[in-house]
């Protein structure tokens, strides 16, 4: 493999990852949505 080939496969892997962790990021923000949400309707409003 030359050094133009490793480069470019890295750089595929680093872009894999990257893409990786920003699904990761919205599937937590999603979650943590949900949940804030989810506690929210629970509570019963106060009179």
């Amino acid at each position: 493999m030359t050094n133009d080939e490793s480069e470019k496969a890295s750089e595929e892997r680093r872009q894999k990852l990257v893409k990786a962790g920003v699904a990761v990021g919205i599937g937590s923000a999603a979650i943590v949505a949900a949940l804030l949400y989810a506690s929210k309707v629970k509570k019963k409003p106060k009179r």
